[in-house]
């Protein structure tokens, strides 16, 4: 089953790399982890944003129309593909500088795995108030930060003081492409390509 490591990721996180990392999996594995696990997100949002509406404090619900809902929602599941996968592109890249030699394969089950839990903080929405949805969000990064630091010494085969440092720098490129993403929203939004409301 393509979604079997989930439960082990947050059950027993260490045992569930050493699984990973012995399986070898394929490319099309982790591709397809990925693929369905951003759909979570993207639809919880699509529904909170078209059928229970936003609350933020105590203001009246926000809805938007349901094309402009979808549109956004597709748009964000191009964004957690494309973060996902300049985000496997920059730990198979930066591998060498730690002494790692890990496929483009092993690079991406890092990303995609790693990512699953803040992808997944994305069911939050069904909830839609801005301070819920923000502490979920805020717990998913930090789970996956753990994930991170705890999967890189094992799937890339490195010392874990070595991993430690390898870690922090991906963390570090990680919240440089969020915050590039955020921005990038922002202008867009601001220029004409904003949401319709109802």
């Amino acid at each position: 089953m393509i979604l079997n490591h989930i439960w082990g990721l947050y059950a027993h996180p260490r045992e569930e790399w050493k699984t990973i990392d012995e399986r070898h999996e394929s490319m099309t594995f982790a591709l397809s982890h990925i693929l369905i696990v951003a759909l979570i997100p993207c639809a919880a949002a699509y529904y909170a944003s078209a059928h229970l509406g936003w609350s933020i404090g105590a203001r009246e619900e926000t809805f938007l129309t349901q094309s402009s809902a979808t549109i956004l929602a597709v748009a964000m599941y191009i964004g957690i593909l494309g973060a996902s996968f300049a985000l496997g592109y920059l730990i198979h890249w930066m591998a060498k500088t730690f002494g790692a030699q890990p496929t483009f394969t092993q690079s991406m089950e890092l990303a995609a795995y790693t990512a699953t839990p803040v992808i997944m903080s994305g069911v939050s929405a069904l909830y839609p108030e801005l301070w819920f949805v923000t502490c979920v969000f805020l717990a998913g990064v930090a789970y996956s930060v753990y994930l991170l630091y705890s999967g890189v010494p094992i799937l890339m085969h490195i010392p874990e003081e070595r991993g430690f440092i390898y870690a922090s720098s991906v963390v570090t490129a990680g919240l440089i492409m969020m915050v590039v993403l955020m921005v990038t929203c922002a202008i867009l939004w601001t220029n004409g390509f904003g949401p319709q409301y109802m």
